[in-house]
């Protein structure tokens, strides 16, 4: 990326994370009201059905297939073999490094585990066991793998990472469907009663910013994958 367009990324991210975060800490209502949406005839999550089921598979496993896959093209060149667009040892560690360390530890370890707010499915406002808590109370009746913050929204915008390492011309249709897969897996984790609005959002911008940030970290300031 050139400078202006990383330090933008940087800028929007962190503004949009503090932005959400204030919102749906004032507001804390907007979280069950968008998930109220999805609560179809007061029963059940509108996506718990075989077609919602396969479309959360794909959200999940697109991931972790692009990982292997940049992996295998760049092992493939270091054996020998002429494999165009193959990605450069260090974008390699980029990509590992990010799914590691941001969806991996920061979102699932970092949060997930240690957040203890119990998932919409599981809120008494949806017929579950738990009270509802705002996204910043961690004291909640969930005590492993839990609804702050979004691990699959993580793992979905993880996917710009290896989008913003594509050559050009390529790489602005590699974002925007980076981007296009992203915000349909978050916003199914929401219809399946699997998170809040403030879940997905505060992933989704923690997720850019703290990807972004180890790129420049990485490839310089200018954000150069060359």
């Amino acid at each position: 990326m050139a400078p202006m367009t990383s330090n933008r990324v940087v800028l929007l991210s962190l503004a949009g994370l503090v932005l959400s975060a204030a919102v749906l800490a004032i507001w804390p209502e907007l979280d069950l009201a968008t998930s109220a949406y999805f609560y179809e005839g007061g029963h059940h999550f509108a996506a718990i059905t075989p077609l919602g089921q396969f479309g959360r598979m794909v959200g999940y496993t697109v991931p972790f297939v692009l990982l292997i896959g940049a992996t295998a093209l760049w092992a493939a060149r270091r054996f020998g073999f002429n494999v165009p667009f193959a990605p450069t040892g260090r974008s390699v560690a980029f990509l590992i490094l990010s799914m590691v360390l941001v969806p991996g530890l920061v979102v699932n370890v970092g949060l997930k585990d240690h957040a203890h707010r119990p998932r919409p499915a599981q809120s008494t406002a949806f017929d579950g066991p738990y009270p509802f808590r705002p996204w910043y109370k961690f004291d909640g009746e969930c005590k492993k793998n839990c609804s702050f913050v979004s691990g699959e929204a993580s793992s979905a915008f993880w996917t710009l990472a290896p989008a913003s390492l594509a050559p050009m011309p390529f790489k602005p249709y590699a974002i925007g469907a980076a981007l296009i897969f992203s915000i349909f897996t978050s916003a199914l984790r929401i219809a399946f009663g699997g998170h809040y609005l403030s879940d997905v959002l505060l992933a989704t911008f923690l997720t850019i910013f703290l990807i972004e940030a180890l790129r420049r970290w990485i490839f310089g300031a200018n954000g150069s994958s060359g």
